[in-house]
Formats: structure tokens, sequence, C-alpha cells
């Protein structure tokens, strides 16, 4: 790992050098009088960071801890096992005084591009039922979390994982999460592309230690080969060969475990997707490194236009937090592409900000250098100039819901599944549909970034079969779905995750209920709004991207944000802290009252309030009635 002297940087001729400068102090010093300074004192490492480095590359304090009687880990084992892509839970609403914490543990897979295997998804469906709480949850990142597993079942769980040709492996923790990508099956060469260079991200960022494969499947068992991994392999990829690559720039550091990462991994979660110009069903801009495919007339992959610095988490009362869209960085050649992301990686593991856990994000280190200011450090990585952003159509939103041609004589469907959780009712049997699809037909299934499901690669003389099976387990067909439910996603928030301070997954239906019928009252039948939920500041619903949101401020309150874009292309506004549940719909009725009668022609309800802004709601809203 370099450290920096580099203050200042110069373009010579066509050839990028940085340039140094040197104190006065070094300048006039001799030898002797630098090495008579005594040495400053080393800091202590932040606490989070000194767990990492005891960990011994994420084997302890796992290693024993797994072992004992103890339906718990302990604090750093809980930070570890995260990047094992397990959290460890407890029942909220079963918490009372003088009464041991029931804990349990979500387990959240890897699953680049969000593809499940029919393989895999049954084996899931038989972990969750079996050793779970017998449902299952898509992530907004395109992947399946499985909860209520005990301790003492881990090992069970993850092993099985392996065995069909999967991992949970960097799902959490301070690397390189699960790569998005749009979820739309297409055939097309731009949608093909993204999915492999999904794949490509997920395999180049994969940490290199033995502690996943040991701890959990053993050191003489063969581990089966991840699937993404052999399409790699098919595809004529030798990533461990790029991962490996040291263009002697400092990208690469000289740690015998983890080449890329280092001991200390990165400073906080790093996210990546890819997707095609003009779909932007991923958030693109909510992500540390967000590619764009560009092909040339003939469908061939010239390369990547780059976006960094995006990231939603936030903490409340600290303007020093917020959320980023990301910037444009420029557009890198096809044949660079995996050099020049591990540059982005590498001047985020070096000039991150591992002092303040809060700070640490990379959009923080892009924020405070500017992106000219970033751009010039990750030169010195990769060591040329990086060329220009290029040219792309506008962005839309698309949930892919309902039944598509794919491209190749083939159909997939797209089925509404509200904040992601699987599961079986009275009235609507989503996990018993779900397996009994992939079953008989053996159709892949892939997560979407707003928490629903596609089956790919449906043989068009099977429709009228599905749709027949989806209807006798109670899935209405996709027109009859409500579009604010389509568009909105939420948190699990309550009862089991531990930083949540209110409802959010469970309160959302009842929203949705809510503004629509409002809306209905308004006027505004049919109208589309991109509302989120989350019950807490951190993001996970990527709430600040939305038109309108609600984040969790306290039991029972939360903050109003307004003025993101329906196309998800920034971020909105905080206007009110710590509103009351009980009066949220009198609180947002004039605001919508105000978005009718003043709008301009199909003017959406994010870029109403973004053109107006909080003080012209504000002097509305005072003047209703």
């Amino acid at each position: 790992m370099r450290v920096f002297a580099v203050l200042a940087f110069a373009v010579v001729g066509n050839a990028f050098k940085p340039s140094f400068h040197l104190s006065p102090v070094l300048k006039k010093s001799s030898i002797n009088m630098v090495t008579s300074v005594p040495p400053p004192k080393e800091k202590p490492l932040q606490k989070v960071e000194a767990i990492k480095v005891r960990s011994n590359y994420l084997f302890d304090p796992l290693r024993d801890e797994m072992e004992n009687e103890q339906i718990n880990v302990s604090q750093d084992a809980m930070v570890v096992l995260k990047y094992h892509g397990s959290y460890m839970q407890d029942n909220r609403d079963k918490r009372a005084r003088g009464v041991d914490k029931e804990y349990s543990f979500m387990l959240r897979l890897k699953s680049p591009c969000g593809i499940i295997p029919p393989k895999l998804h049954l084996v899931l469906d038989d972990l969750s039922t079996k050793l779970g709480q017998g449902d299952m949850r898509a992530t907004t990142r395109q992947a399946w979390q499985l909860h209520g597993i005990l301790k003492g079942n881990l090992k069970t769980v993850i092993s099985t994982i392996m065995d069909a040709g999967s991992s949970t492996l960097g799902a959490c923790g301070d690397v390189s999460r699960n790569v998005m990508t749009p979820a739309a099956p297409f055939k097309s060469p731009e949608y093909e592309y993204a999915r492999q260079y999904s794949k490509v991200l997920a395999e180049l960022f994969k940490p290199q230690s033995p502690a996943f494969t040991q701890l959990w499947h053993g050191e003489d068992k063969v581990v089966e080969m991840e699937y993404w991994m052999k399409d790699l392999q098919n595809e004529g990829f030798d990533i461990q060969k790029a991962m490996m690559k040291d263009t002697g720039r400092g990208v690469m550091t000289t740690d015998p475990v983890e080449p890329l990462y280092g001991q200390r991994y990165l400073p906080r979660k790093f996210k990546c997707a890819v997707t095609v110009p003009g779909d932007n069903s991923l958030d693109i801009y909510i992500n540390d490194i967000g590619l764009v495919v560009i092909t040339n007339e003939a469908g061939e992959l010239e390369g990547f236009n780059v976006m960094v610095g995006g990231g939603m988490g936030r903490t409340h009362n600290k303007d020093s937090t917020f959320a980023r869209a990301a910037d444009h960085l420029g557009y890198v050649p096809k044949d660079d592409v995996m050099d020049f992301c591990k540059c982005i990686l590498a001047a985020q593991r070096d000039h991150g900000n591992r002092e303040v856990r809060l700070n640490a994000r990379m959009k923080y280190l892009v924020h405070t250098l500017g992106i000219d200011g970033f751009r010039n450090l990750v030169q010195t990585y990769y060591g040329k100039p990086i060329q220009p952003w290029r040219p792309l159509p506008e962005w839309r939103y698309e949930d892919w819901m309902g039944w598509y041609e794919q491209g190749d004589g083939k159909l997939f469907y797209g089925m509404n599944i509200e904040q992601g959780r699987v599961k079986d009712t009275e009235s609507l049997q989503l996990k018993t549909v779900i397996r009994k699809i992939v079953t008989e037909f053996n159709t892949p299934t892939i997560l979407t970034p707003s928490q629903s499901l596609i089956f790919a690669d449906i043989n068009p003389a099977d429709k009228s079969k599905i749709e027949q099976i989806l209807l006798d387990h109670g899935v209405r067909p996709i027109e009859q779905v409500d579009p604010l439910v389509r568009l909105g996603i939420a948190c699990p928030a309550l009862p089991m995750c531990g930083l949540a301070v209110t409802e959010a997954e469970r309160r959302f239906p009842q929203w949705m209920a809510d503004m629509r019928g409002m809306m209905d009252r308004l006027g505004l039948v049919g109208e589309e709004v991109l509302m989120r939920m989350t019950g807490c500041p951190n993001g996970c619903a990527r709430p600040y991207m939305a038109e309108l949101a609600l984040v969790g401020d306290g039991p029972e309150m939360y903050q109003i944000w307004l003025g993101g874009s329906p196309l998800l292309t920034r971020v909105g506004t905080s206007y009110r802290n710590k509103q009351k549940w009980i009066e949220m719909e009198s609180i947002l009725e004039p605001i919508f009252v105000f978005w009718r009668d003043s709008r301009q022609p199909g003017e959406a309800f994010g870029d109403f309030c973004y053109r107006q802004g909080n003080e012209a709601i504000e002097e509305f809203v005072a003047s209703y009635k």
C-alpha cells in the first residue's frame, strides 16, 4: 500500500505525470536532520479496523466461537461474520425485561446480476423451510436473504449453498458487495455485456482469504465452482490473472493473502453496478462504481462510461454524512476496464477515511477532492489520462414486470413481490408458486432491484399454463397491481434489524393504500409516484433517490424527503424531521394538492418538488385549508 505526498497533478504533453510539493522543512533538511526528529506516535486503529487486523484474514475469532455452545457470537465475531455474508439478529418484538434474547442469523447470498439457477432456488427454498424462519427475502441489490438461522445450523446452511455452486462470501462487510445489473434477460449484445461484466467485477473483487472455505466447508473438501465463474471460464476470461496483474503503480499491495485488498480490506462497503445506455432500473447513481456499456453500430463492445462516488447511507443530525449521487468520471476502453476498476478500488483503499467510519465510504473521498481531483488521483494509479464521458440517451425507469420477449424466441415474466418477502399466506402462496414454476418448467429466476422476481427462458407454449398457475396461487395479473406498489420498495426494519428505529416493510402496504386513497380523493387517479420507506437513515431501500420517501426518525416518526427524480438520477431534499406517522396523510395532502394545481404539463411529482423547493412548498402548505 503506498503513501502519497501528491498534492497536485499535471498533464505534460500527452503523458500524465504527478507533480509533488515537498514541505520547506524537507527541502532544506539534511538526512541527519530528518532522522534526528523523533517519529510521531502512531494513532491507535479505529475499532473496526483493529478487528479486521486481529481477524487473521477473516478467521478469528469465528474459528473458535463457531465451535462453542453459545447461541450468539461476540462483537468482534459479528464484525468478521459480515464478510462471510451473515448478521446476528434477534426478534425485537419478543424482547422482554429479564428474558434472554433469542438470537438467530440472517444469511445473504452473493448472486451477480440477480441470476438464480433452478437448482439453487430449490436448495434455498428447502433451507429456508427446514433451517430458517420459513420465508425468503429479495434484497434491493438482487440477492436472497434467509432469516432465522440458528448459530448451530450456519455451517450446514452455508456449506449446502456452496455445494449448490453459490456463495455468501462478500455479501456483506468492507469489500465489494453484490454486483447489480438490469434484471431484464434480453439477449441483445448490450444486455449480454452488462451481465458478463457484472460477473467479471464480482470475481475480480472477490476476497482471496481461505477463511470462507475452511470455516464453512472444511480444508479437505472440494468446493463446487460458483455458477457465474463457470460462465466466465466458458467465455474465455482469466479473472485470477487479471486480478493479480501488477502494473507497478501501487494498485497491488504486497500482502501475501489479499494482494488487492490488503490486510484491512476497504475502509467501508463498496458497491458496483453495470447497465446499458438508457436503462436505470437498477439505480446506477447510488454505486461506488457504475459502468455503462458502450457498443459500436455493429453491437460490438467498445468500452464503458464510468461513474463514481454514489452512496445512500447517512446519520440523522450529522451534517458531515449525506446521501450522494455518483459523478461522471469518464470513459475507459474494454481492454482496460478491469485494470481501471482496480485503480478506483485502490484509490479508496489507500485514501478513504479509516479513522471516522461514518465518513469512510468512497463518496466522501470523491466529494472532498471533487470529481476532477478524484480523476487525477485515479490517474496516478492508471498511468494515463482518462478519456471523456461519452454522450448517452436519456435514462428511463422500467421495473420489467409482466410479459416480454427475450429476443431469442423465448419469453420472460416479471412477478411483483411486495417488499421482497416470499412466504405463503391463506390468500397468496408466493413461496409455493415460485417453487412450482421453477420445478415444472426448469426456469432460472432473476431478482430485480425493486425486490421482485423474473422467470426467464419461458417457452411461448407454456405462457398460458404459467398464467393459470399464478392465478391458482393468488398472484394477480400485473395489470391489477397498483403502480404505487410496483414502484415502491421498503427495507425490512422491525422486528429483525438492529438499526431500525421504526417500521418500514410491515407498514409499507398500509402507506401505499393510504396514499392511493388520498390521491384518488384529490382527483389524482392512476397517477404514479415513486415512493420508498426505511426504518432508519442508513438507506438500504435507497430512499433518498425517490420522489417521496419516509425515513425512520424515531419511534413512530419519519423524516420526509422530497424531490428525487422519477428517473433516479438525483438525490432529493430533506423536507421535515420527526413527523408522526399517525399524521402523515394530513402532512402530505397539501403537497399533492400543490402538485395537482401548479405542475407543468406532464411534470412528475419529484420534478415538481425539486423545481419548487422546500420554501415554496412550505409557503403553500401554510396557506392550505
